[in-house]
């Protein structure tokens, strides 16, 4: 059974730092291309940060470049948002998720729970 766990969510003040982690189990997470998602209220879910199953390739939209940081670590199976000069509309529930697209297996694409990011003074 996959499981993709986020860890790291909180309250934090405008300018200040946290940094999210995704634990994942049941998959091949070496091969899983990884990314995190975030929705605040009201609002479609967004791609955050992506990176590449070998950490070689990320991309970021445009809001949070120079902010914010996706690493992971193939031996431990975890990805990380590190995230600075953070601001309010940063605030939403931030998701894990995994993707993979293979000849023979498909599309496989899985999700976390969710961890919530506030921001504010």
């Amino acid at each position: 059974q996959v499981q993709l766990v986020e860890s790291g969510g909180g309250l934090v003040q405008p300018g200040g730092s946290l940094r999210l982690s995704c634990a994942a189990s049941g998959l091949t997470f070496s091969s899983y291309r990884m990314s995190w998602y975030r929705q605040a209220p009201g609002k479609e879910r967004e791609l955050v940060a992506r990176i590449s199953f070998d950490g070689l390739r990320t991309e970021y939209v445009d809001s949070v470049k120079g902010r914010f940081t996706i690493s992971r670590d193939n031996v431990q199976n975890t990805v990380y948002l590190r995230m600075n000069s953070l601001k309010s509309e940063d605030t939403a529930v931030y998701y894990c998720n995994a993707d993979i697209v293979g000849v023979v297996i498909g599309r496989l694409n899985y999700w976390g729970q969710g961890t919530q990011v506030t921001v504010s003074s």
